[in-house]
């Protein structure tokens, strides 16, 4: 592995990793949101990743935006809700902002690309940090990305000290009062809880650890 790249083949184990990971903790997520949701978070995601999964086998893409915008297209055409247009939006958005047809992208260019698709679901769903949503996991790994590049760590520390952010961002949101979503329907009932979606952006920050790892 290029520990200074994300090629092809580097987004795609990505992207599966992720599949495993939403899969293996469906429970996990829908007990989550069965708590102050509908319920349906870790299923729809479960099916949206899986289809990715399937998506990608064999595709042989030449560039490594077009894996992502790929990858963005299944989950908005997959799952319901509002998790698979968050998602799939935010996937589009990355795979549209990594430079045209190249192969592969340093790591300036994939936090540009991660800052385009956090701006996507902050568009999208209109949520602030502190909101009790995926920006509360999405915006602290962004920072701590772009940190992690500035100061010349390779792509492994990197995706480490994201997925480090995500987990603490998302564990954050549990005194929180959602103020987006079916959530905010409970008020201050909300408050106790982990938000299904910033964990599942733990998930998929912390697949990105998992197949950089030395």
């Amino acid at each position: 592995m290029d520990a200074t790249h994300l090629d092809v083949a580097l987004a795609v184990a990505w992207l599966r990793a992720a599949a495993a990971s939403v899969t293996a903790e469906t429970d996990q997520l829908t007990r989550l949101d069965a708590a102050i949701g509908d319920g349906d978070h870790g299923v729809n995601l479960a099916r949206g990743f899986t289809a990715v999964a399937a998506t990608l086998d064999g595709a042989g893409f030449a560039a490594v935006g077009d894996v992502f915008v790929r990858a963005g297209a299944t989950l908005i055409s997959k799952v319901g809700g509002a998790s698979g247009p968050l998602y799939g939006t935010a996937f589009r958005a990355v795979g549209k902002a990594l430079p045209p047809g190249a192969a592969s992208a340093d790591l300036a260019d994939l936090a540009a690309a991660l800052h385009a698709g956090l701006d996507a679901v902050r568009k999208l769903g209109g949520a602030e940090p502190g909101d009790k949503t995926i920006v509360d996991a999405f915006r602290p790994a962004l920072d701590a990305f772009e940190e992690a590049v500035a100061g010349g760590a390779a792509l492994p520390e990197v995706a480490a000290s994201a997925a480090r952010a995500a987990g603490e961002g998302a564990r954050a949101t549990v005194p929180l009062t959602a103020r987006k979503g079916r959530a905010s329907y409970l008020g201050e009932r909300s408050a106790g809880h982990q938000d299904p979606g910033a964990t599942s952006t733990w998930l998929i920050f912390q697949a990105l650890a998992d197949v950089t790892a030395p």
